[in-house]
């Protein structure tokens, strides 16, 4: 059951999301392609120099520990340029660092990625670094997030990132950007390392984490495995304009023939719901046009008479129908629309061709625009008795062409952010998931478990929703640090 709170909490904040809609076609063209490089580690771990320059801008000495501040160009800027805002090339980081480490021979260091809205360093060194280095002489780098803070465009407003594109950049620069940290603690002599993230920032620490060759303490925290279900059936897919991205999806085949194409989902059910969407929004405009041309010849050509199917006929009409899918090996359940059947009609008539499609038409047309349109239910074909996996967005979908927008927001995100696209980490025992049993941002339902990708991981369930997790639990974030930090010293340090 989806928490309350994070309903209310979404209804009341200002901010929305890809205001400006999906992005540059082309743009997205280039990031699907880098994903494929980017989410392999033999192949992402190339992108970043070992020596990569780091400069130290400011050391503040606060008497038991220092916080460093240093900066460097993301190497995103070298690997895709232009995609990345001028604001957001620079990369900026602290670092708070004890005076006396607790064990000399041991220096375990995390790096945090900030969760959506968390601009500067502030709330992460207050409420995670200063705690973990107190009670477990733990130390931290707080990253700045690309579009966030003093990486921030001037014409962003808040955290609203103009495209969706935007949100790709930000993963991959933040990928690149934790292997130069990493490989900056590694010669200061730092580690063990680990890295961790809440909300947004637990997903980034995720992917990044799959790219580092060597055994790391990973704890996202209020995240999961892709962040479709997140933007189309969390409470944040209020915040997104559908109109908007339906009208430019349809305004360019691109998205819809090219992009599409190269969509890699490895839910398996996203292809059966995608080709639903894309078979109401394609064939039912022709089919449309087609009838009202069939409507005003009837008129003309035929006396004037209430035509009635038989009722055995009429009630099949409407009746769910199983129809396979051919991707995936499932099949769905939605309503019948007759209008696609009446269309290809044969060995009968002209006339009553016409009069057969006349009365799909009606039945049909009640059942695309209904207010609640919304297929559901699917199964594969080799499990009959499993439940059936059910999409169900949290906004209204209204017609046939919003469900395909949805959908293709549900590809793309899988496509650049599904786990199953990416490394299994070094380690994957080492990995400790804190979820939240009521995530209302973060939903899990039907979604490839993020213990079954990676075997051997750990996940500790709060019994709240995403919000008051967040308010109420950093303490049970921080004991998921220090833990995994204690496996990564128990199998590989002693």
């Amino acid at each position: 059951m989806v928490s309350r709170v994070d309903q209310i909490y979404r209804s009341i904040l200002l901010t929305k999301f890809f205001v400006r809609g999906w992005g540059k076609p082309e743009n997205l063209r280039r990031i699907f392609a880098f994903r494929k490089i980017l989410s392999n580690r033999e192949t992402c771990q190339h992108l970043v120099d070992k020596t990569h320059p780091v400069s130290i801008t400011k050391e503040v000495d606060n008497g038991d520990h220092t916080v460093l501040e240093a900066e460097f160009i993301s190497p995103f800027v070298e690997q895709l340029p232009g995609l990345l805002p001028k604001e957001s090339e620079k990369a900026k980081f602290q670092i708070v660092l004890p005076k006396v480490w607790r064990t000399p021979h041991l220096k375990p260091t995390c790096l945090h990625l900030a969760g959506t809205g968390d601009h500067g360093f502030w709330r992460r060194k207050m409420l995670m670094a200063k705690p973990l280095l107190d009670d477990y002489g733990i130390a931290s780098v707080i990253l700045e997030n690309p579009f966030y803070g003093c990486r921030k465009p001037k014409d962003q407003l808040r955290s609203s990132l103009h495209n969706v594109s935007d949100l790709f950049v930000m993963g991959g620069c933040l990928v690149l950007e934790s292997l130069v940290i990493f490989h900056w603690c590694e010669r200061q002599g730092l580690g063990p390392l680990g890295i961790t993230g809440i909300s947004m920032g637990g997903h980034m620490a995720s992917a990044a984490a799959t790219n580092w060759h060597k055994p790391l303490a990973i704890v996202p925290c209020l995240s999961w495995t892709t962040a479709s279900q997140c933007f189309t059936q969390g409470v944040l897919s209020g915040a997104i304009n559908w109109e908007m991205l339906k009208n430019q999806y349809f305004s360019s085949e691109v998205f819809r023939e090219e992009l599409f194409n190269m969509i890699q989902s490895p839910e398996g059910h996203f292809p059966v719901y995608h080709e639903v969407g894309q078979h109401f929004a394609r064939e039912f405009p022709k089919s449309l046009s087609h009838v009202q041309q069939l409507m005003e010849d009837h008129k003309e050509n035929t006396p004037r008479r209430e035509y009635r199917q038989p009722r055995e006929q009429e009630q099949e009409s409407v009746a769910p129908q199983r129809v396979a899918s051919g991707g995936g090996g499932l099949s769905l359940s939605l309503p019948k629309l007759n209008i696609f059947n009446a269309l290809g009609l044969s060995g009968s008539s002209r006339q009553q061709q016409k009069e057969n499609v006349l009365v799909g038409y009606r039945k049909a047309k009640s059942q695309v625009f209904r207010p609640d349109f919304t297929p559901v239910g699917i199964r594969p074909k080799q499990a009959v008795n499993m439940p059936e996996v059910k999409f169900e967005p949290y906004m209204p979908v209204k017609d046939a062409l919003t469900w395909e927008a949805v959908q293709f927001m549900r590809g793309v995100m899988d496509e650049c952010t599904h786990l199953a696209n990416f490394s299994i980490p070094v380690d994957p025992t080492l990995v400790i998931i804190v979820a939240a049993k009521n995530d209302g941002y973060m939903p899990r339902s039907g979604i490839i478990p993020l213990t079954d990708l990676w075997p051997g991981s750990e996940m500790r369930t709060l019994k709240t929703g995403h919000v008051a997790a967040y308010l109420f639990n950093h303490q049970m974030f921080r004991k998921a640090i220090r833990d995994s930090f204690d496996r990564v010293i128990d199998k590989y340090y002693s």
